[in-house]
């Protein structure tokens, strides 16, 4: 707790002097750019429009339409829009990009932003393929750049004192975690058309459902295992809803096999309402996340379960930008953070197993071949 203090202090009193960050977007169809833009479930300390923090110099978006759309939802300047990402750096000198392009987009952004000394927050996932994952990592490296991957439940208090509770040994060792992610449907919860068109195409997203919430869960599990990959994946994915997603299934149960402990991870587009809730279930206790602040705890000798409410997360913990900014000035290590470059890594080769899995019927033990 004192250490956590320290941090705090010290990342508050760089935040108070400190110039702000300047990001440039590289996309605009991932619709989350929208939740960035203003405050939301996405940035919870507010959007990257109105905060001090930050200042937005620059928009790469090869679509004139669509960029010109968001400036006059957003009241953007003419002068932010770009057409490639070597333009808006030679010209608007960003430290780092955020990153709101088709999945099968990320390795090329990361790789055009490591060549010019750029920075990357992506959202979730890295990507689909072990190969574009392994490619990624190798030219952060040759560019000497951090790459790191938002999820919405990264900044979930109650997800985070779940794993606390679990590492203080208050629900002895770990057993088996369930993860349930997901909501109706991009169609009937109505997302962007840009976003539509990528999200229902397996060559720029994997596998519908499979890809879009079967991250969430092994990326909290490999932070909260510090790195360590399951021994194999086995995956069922299916299409319940043909006639909306031809293309992709809706639908994916994937079981994953660590050495001392298992996780389900239950991904779909056919919940009845949006769903993101993690089970920890410990040899002596549990922890269910049912929402971002709330849990059910069961410790030992308790004769039933309590209904908890998160601690609030202290910065630079409880927001996206806040953490990028941490990194980035080496107040924190990203070390086997939920966005550090290591983890999702190691998310990727779970994801491209599960694919592999599902398209076979057989179990794939890893590690995927390099």
């Amino acid at each position: 707790m004192k250490r956590l203090m320290v941090l705090l202090l010290a990342f508050v009193s760089t935040c108070a002097s400190a110039a702000p960050l300047r990001v440039g977007v590289v996309g605009l169809v991932h619709g989350h750019v929208a939740g960035f833009f203003h405050a939301s479930a996405l940035t919870p300390a507010g959007g990257i429009l109105e905060r001090p923090d930050v200042e937005v110099v620059g928009i790469v978006e090869p679509d004139q339409k669509l960029f010109d759309a968001y400036a006059r939802q957003y009241h953007l300047s003419p002068g932010l829009h770009f057409k490639s990402i070597a333009e808006m750096v030679a010209h608007a000198h960003p430290q780092a990009a955020l990153v709101f392009t088709a999945a099968s987009d990320h390795r090329r952004v990361v790789e055009e932003c490591a060549a010019l000394g750029v920075h990357v927050m992506m959202e979730k996932p890295l990507a689909f393929r072990y190969e574009d994952a392994l490619a990624i990592e190798r030219a952060a490296k040759r560019g000497n750049i951090h790459v790191l991957v938002d999820y919405e439940t990264s900044w979930y208090a109650s997800n985070t004192q779940a794993s606390q509770l679990l590492a203080d040994g208050a629900l002895g060792t770990l057993v088996k975690v369930v993860f349930r992610d997901g909501h109706q449907g991009p169609k009937k919860i109505g997302v962007q058309p840009e976003f539509m068109q990528w999200l229902l195409d397996p060559k720029q997203n994997g596998d519908g459902a499979l890809t879009d919430f079967g991250c969430y869960g092994p990326d909290l599990l490999t932070s909260m295992l510090h790195g360590e990959a399951p021994l194999s994946v086995t995956a069922v994915a299916k299409s319940m809803q043909p006639d909306l997603y031809p293309g992709v299934d809706d639908e994916a149960d994937i079981l994953l096999n660590y050495k001392n402990s298992i996780a389900i991870v239950q991904a779909s587009w056919n919940w009845p309402f949006s769903i993101k809730e993690m089970d920890v279930y410990g040899s002596t206790g549990f922890a269910k996340a049912l929402d971002s602040t709330t849990l059910d705890v069961r410790r030992k000798d308790d004769k039933a379960g309590t209904i908890e409410t998160g601690k609030p997360l202290p910065p630079p913990y409880d927001d996206p930008l806040h953490y990028l900014e941490a990194v980035l000035s080496g107040q924190v290590q990203e070390g086997d953070s939920v966005s550090a470059l290591k983890t999702n890594i190691t998310v990727t080769e779970i994801l491209d197993a599960a694919q592999r899995s599902a398209q076979t019927g057989k179990t794939v033990p890893l590690p995927l071949p390099e």
